[in-house]
C-alpha cells in the first residue's frame, strides 16, 4: 500500500453456521495504519510495516494480515 490509500479486508468465520459470526479488526501500530474495528477498512498513514489482526468475538480465534506501506 501507499500512504493515503485504503483497502477493506474481509474475514470469513468458519464454520459458516457458527452461532456468533462477530469479528473485530485491530492494528498493531495506529501511527502507520488505522483500521475500522467492524468494517476492516485499512488506511495507510505512514511508511513502514504493521499487522492488522482480526479476532472472533466468540472463541478468540485470530488471523493476521501483514501490511507494507510505502511513501
Amino acid at each position: 500500500m501507499k500512504v493515503g490509500e485504503t483497502v477493506t479486508l474481509k474475514a470469513t468465520v468458519l464454520p459458516s453456521d457458527a452461532a456468533n459470526q462477530t469479528i473485530a479488526f485491530s492494528t498493531s501500530d495506529a501511527a502507520l495504519a488505522t483500521v475500522t474495528p467492524v468494517q476492516g477498512k485499512v488506511t495507510a498513514v505512514a511508511a513502514g510495516e504493521t499487522d492488522i489482526t482480526v479476532t472472533t468475538v466468540d472463541g478468540g480465534k485470530t488471523a493476521i494480515c501483514h501490511i507494507v506501506i510505502t511513501a
